[in-house]
């Protein structure tokens, strides 16, 4: 089960990065309506610095970019009942958690086993 799970996450990571590279295309640069040499003398000072003070150390990088949406809740949120995934656990599940396997066998039924006993008395 693990292993069919790992594999199909690895085929969908490889279709989606094969997707992604089909995808690319060439930018021409020189059409672009801003100065490439302003662009790159400005990254080139405030790519990195970093300053030390005893044990202290900072590092400050500058980051360019757009970040993706965060989507909070979406579709397939039921928040209006059921259960919420990946909440609490249960008390059944902290239960599993912390008993080793060998004692989670069942328990002996000593009901059936002295109603035996009993019977087996009877006979003699």
């Amino acid at each position: 089960m693990y292993l069919m799970r790992t594999v199909l996450i690895g085929l969908l990571i490889w279709g989606a990065a094969s997707v992604a590279s089909a995808q690319q295309t060439t930018v021409d640069v020189t059409r672009l309506p801003i100065d490439l040499a302003k662009v790159t003398t400005q990254l080139r000072q405030s790519a990195a610095t970093e300053s030390h003070a005893a044990l202290h150390i900072r590092y400050t990088i500058d980051v360019y970019g757009q970040a993706p949406r965060i989507e909070l809740f979406t579709k397939q949120d039921n928040l209006t009942s059921g259960p919420v995934p990946y909440g609490a656990p249960t008390h059944r599940d902290f239960i599993e958690h912390v008993t080793p396997i060998e004692y989670r066998a069942p328990t002996a039924n000593l009901a059936a086993l002295i109603a035996w006993l009993s019977q087996k008395a009877a006979k003699k």
